[in-house]
């Protein structure tokens, strides 16, 4: 008989401790989530950090993400035949695989000509707002076109001796009912943002550009002006009345990702799927009709 296969035990490694200070500031920004939870939660680390200016007041502050897509699914690309994870190695087209330590910033100017930047040109043209939030002027919020509203953020004083100053803007702000609106330098380019208080804390909004706003009218010039039947649109506002009620987000879930969810269980566990028949769609040819129906339904779960 051969020789029994040795096997190693493999102990679990002591999870290691995190640093005094990171720990602090977890707690400090309200990271208390535990780990494998779909709650969303305040990263440890700020994706920003810098100082916020109104005229000569200013204090250092602290960006954190408002939103979160950590409990997303996401898929890795796999060799079936090894089930091995697949790299995306940089790739030159003429010499082969290129060392990604190796590669250079590069500005195309024309087909296959480029302008290359090092870091050291990149640094040399950092403006004041890579590491300061200056607040430049105050709108009215019902002035700013939610076309330009973009990602929301968390500001937050960092460290103890800014917080006074932090508050009375925050104070000002809510007391004026004004909007803040400053440049930072976020993602290697400058962004506008506009800065609103909420409770004992402020938002930072990024707001896209005008040159990456495109204006409505180009989208809704072809749709004809005429005024559609008064009766048809009666109806359709009745069913919007059946159908108000308060904003609540908690209520809609994503049913996509809980059915991906839900996939992925029953293919752990080995089930035999069914693939489902495809949805037919029925083309509504009476509007009237339509419209008359969908208010008796409306009607019906209203009730």
């Amino acid at each position: 008989m051969g020789a029994k296969k040795k096997t190693k035990a493999v102990a679990k490694k002591a999870p290691r401790k995190a640093p005094a200070r990171r720990k602090a500031a977890a707690v400090q920004h309200g990271h208390h989530s535990p780990a494998n939870s779909n709650e969303p939660h305040l990263s440890a680390r700020p994706m920003w950090q810098g100082q916020l200016r109104l005229s000569l007041v200013s204090c250092p502050v602290a960006l954190f993400n408002a939103t979160s897509r950590s409990s997303d699914i996401s898929f890795h690309l796999l060799n079936p035949e090894t089930n091995n994870r697949i790299r995306m190695i940089p790739t030159d087209p003429d010499t082969g695989p290129v060392e990604r330590a190796d590669l250079v910033k590069g500005y195309e100017i024309s087909k296959n000509h480029y302008v290359i930047v090092t870091p050291d040109e990149l640094d040399a043209v950092k403006l004041e707002t890579t590491r300061t939030i200056e607040i430049e002027r105050f709108v009215d919020e019902k002035e700013i076109d939610r076309l330009y509203w973009n990602a929301p953020y968390y500001l937050v004083p960092n460290g103890k001796e800014g917080v006074e100053a932090y508050t009375v803007i925050r104070e000002a702000l809510a007391e004026t009912g004004r909007i803040a609106l400053g440049r930072v330098v976020m993602h290697t380019r400058e962004r506008l943002v506009a800065l609103e208080p909420k409770g004992k804390g402020i938002i930072v909004y990024t707001l896209r550009m005008a040159d990456e706003v495109v204006q409505p009218k180009d989208a809704f010039d072809d749709i004809p002006a005429a005024r559609p039947n008064k009766e048809m649109i009666d109806i359709a506002r009745r069913i919007i009345e059946q159908k108000e009620g308060a904003f609540e987000p908690a209520k809609f879930e994503d049913r996509y990702e809980t059915a991906l969810r839900e996939l992925i269980r029953r293919k752990e566990k080995g089930e035999k799927l069914v693939t489902a028949e495809p949805v037919q769609e029925d083309n509504v040819i009476d509007l009237m009709a339509a419209l008359k129906n969908s208010l008796k339904a409306s009607g019906k779960k209203a009730r």
